[in-house]
């Protein structure tokens, strides 16, 4: 994997050029999963070395997770580790949202032998990874006719709902990331103030995270269902009964299989575009949004779709900035891993 990048990232590389080569630990820290991985950096690359999946919830912290993985390759020591986790980072500690785990770099570093820990936002790290893509693995939802000057942004949902952006300083990006997945839904039409209502009466709090994220899709079918007395199917509810809900139903919807998953899938996407379109407007990322995340790869027909484009261009008065901005779906499952090994090789 060259660091010779279609996106150019600000940071130095003079350490590592001064040891020649160095191990890195990358890791992908999410709610349902854990991916490990062992690199070797070099001044001009970074190559994988092994990687392996874990599920996070048969682990009671990250450290436990990265001792087993190590202890699967004894030979191979690593000089840094770099974790990018699903939550937000506050000097080198986080407490994970969506999993109940604490992770400590500094407690991880005095465990595990290693030179530097480093614990970045999974968003950010996400950002970072968008250095190592090549076209293969992104898929033009529309080309726009942003410059590599301007800002850029991603949305990522998936078990959460990531929001991080890149600033362009002149001469490289910087990733930072964000919590805006946790702020306010903002309904527009009756129909958006019906699902508030309904969704308030189960969380208190509606953030855009409980719409677009996985288990939204969810909600949003139990909401036509319940309140607007959508028909059920005998084999969605058999369905819907024994596997993940929201992928049942993403799926019925994308096979075209059943009405109420249909306008489900018809409505998540305009809510996804929605805020796609209010996070480019606050960044001012016209130089590309990003779809990330475990979903958008998933029903990326759907966002190829009128549905998703349209309403992501009807926003207040700068549609011309929408316009401009190119919007690329990212295939790659594991780019918030290679953007980890990055950092962990260049950034700490």
């Amino acid at each position: 994997m060259s660091n010779q990048s279609r996106i150019p990232l600000a940071f130095s590389r003079e350490s590592i050029s001064k040891l020649k080569s160095i191990n890195v630990l990358a890791g992908d820290v999410g709610g349902t999963k854990t991916n490990l991985a062992l690199y070797r950096a070099t001044e001009n690359e970074v190559t994988l070395i092994c990687e392996k999946t874990f599920h996070s919830a048969d682990f009671s912290s990250a450290t436990d997770v990265v001792k087993k993985f190590l202890s699967q390759h004894e030979k191979i020591s690593p000089f840094s580790i770099c974790l990018g986790v699903a939550g937000p980072v506050f000097q080198g500690k986080v407490e994970m949202p969506n999993l109940s785990w604490s992770i400590d770099a500094d407690d991880l570093r005095s465990t595990v032998a290693a030179q530097s820990v480093s614990l970045i936002n999974d968003l950010e790290a996400t950002a970072y990874g968008l250095a190592a893509l090549g076209d293969d693995d992104l898929i033009t939802v529309h080309s726009g006719a942003g410059d590599s000057g301007d800002n850029m942004a991603i949305i990522a949902p998936g078990t959460g709902l990531g929001e991080a952006g890149l600033y362009w300083n002149g001469s490289g990006y910087h990733p930072f990331p964000t919590e805006g997945g946790h702020t306010d839904f903002s309904p527009r039409t009756e129909l958006d103030i019906e699902l508030l209502r309904y969704l308030s009466a189960k969380y208190e709090i509606v953030s855009w995270e409980r719409v677009i994220a996985g288990p939204g899709i969810h909600d949003i079918y139990l909401f036509l269902r319940d309140q607007k007395n959508r028909k059920e199917q005998d084999w969605v509810k058999e369905l819907l009964r024994k596997d993940d809900p929201s992928a049942v139903i993403s799926q019925a919807g994308l096979d075209e299989t059943d009405p109420t998953c249909i306008e489900t899938m018809q409505l998540y996407v305009q809510y996804l575009a929605r805020e796609s379109s209010n996070l480019v407007l606050k960044m001012k990322a016209t130089g590309g949004l990003f779809l990330g995340g475990g979903i958008p790869p998933k029903i990326s027909s759907l966002l190829q779709q009128d549905v998703f484009y349209d309403n992501f261009i009807d926003c207040d008065r700068m549609q011309h900035l929408i316009r401009k901005t190119p919007v690329k779906i990212i295939l790659n499952s594991k780019t918030a891993l290679l953007g980890a090994a990055y950092f962990g090789a260049y950034g700490a």
